[in-house]
């Protein structure tokens, strides 16, 4: 799970997003639950695409082993969080075009040896959020692209039933040629509630808090990762 790894973690994580959606308009639940499933979808995306933050957490498979990841994010100004594989975390912050990453003893002894564990122990490293390694940490800390490419990058669509989920009325959507069923809010915004996928690989991720405020903080004297490379 180093940084040269995370662009394929924030793939996999786009085919596995999920999201808790919460009210905000007068919609009645049949409004949404009675359009064509890939009608039900782009109503989703429109939401997501309106909303001005979220709280993402759960479980993906990487390498058939389970990937833990849990993150705030602020639209697209950026976002905070961690993701743990095998015991190994990484925190990972990014405010705009500056991304920043620190990572566990376990982390940097499976990617580094026992010098960088000691030389990062404690430490965040710094670096670009649009070129280079810790730009992969774009894709995760920015909702358009985490929920957005979710909900445009899929297979035939058959929708499902009706059910509840954390006491919210949602209507299933499955992807038929991917694997995985959506649930979408019925009422008030139809936010993607959560997405769950079965089978060899499971996982399953949630989205909730949706527009909650979102507080990132830049961590202090991070050490420059351009200048650790060159």
């Amino acid at each position: 799970m180093c940084a040269r790894n995370l662009g394929r973690i924030a793939l996999l994580a786009l085919l596995l997003a999920a999201s808790a959606g919460c009210g905000g308009s007068t919609k009645k639940a049949t409004e949404v639950a009675s359009k064509p499933a890939d009608a039900i979808v782009a109503a989703a995306l429109a939401a997501t695409n309106s909303a001005k933050s979220v709280h993402i957490s759960g479980t993906v498979p990487e390498n058939g082993r389970p990937l833990t990841l849990d993150l705030h994010i602020a639209g697209s100004r950026g976002g905070s969080g961690w993701m743990a594989e095998k015991g190994a975390r990484a925190d990972i912050i990014r405010i705009g075009s500056k991304a920043y990453m620190k990572g566990s003893p376990a982390f940097w002894v499976s990617f580094g040896g026992k010098a960088a564990a000691q030389f990062f122990a404690g430490r965040w490293i710094m670096g670009s959020a649009t070129t280079g390694n810790l730009a992969s940490l774009t894709p995760l800390t920015d909702l358009h692209q985490f929920v957005g490419g979710m909900l445009t990058s899929h297979g035939k669509l058959v929708k499902g039933a009706t059910t509840t989920i954390a006491g919210q009325p949602v209507i299933a959507v499955t992807d038929t040629a991917q694997g995985g069923t959506l649930y979408i809010a019925t009422n008030g915004q139809p936010y993607p509630m959560e997405l769950v996928k079965t089978g060899a690989s499971p996982g399953k991720l949630t989205f909730d808090q949706w527009n909650a405020v979102v507080t990132l903080t830049a961590p202090k004297d991070a050490i420059d990762y351009n200048k650790l490379t060159h």
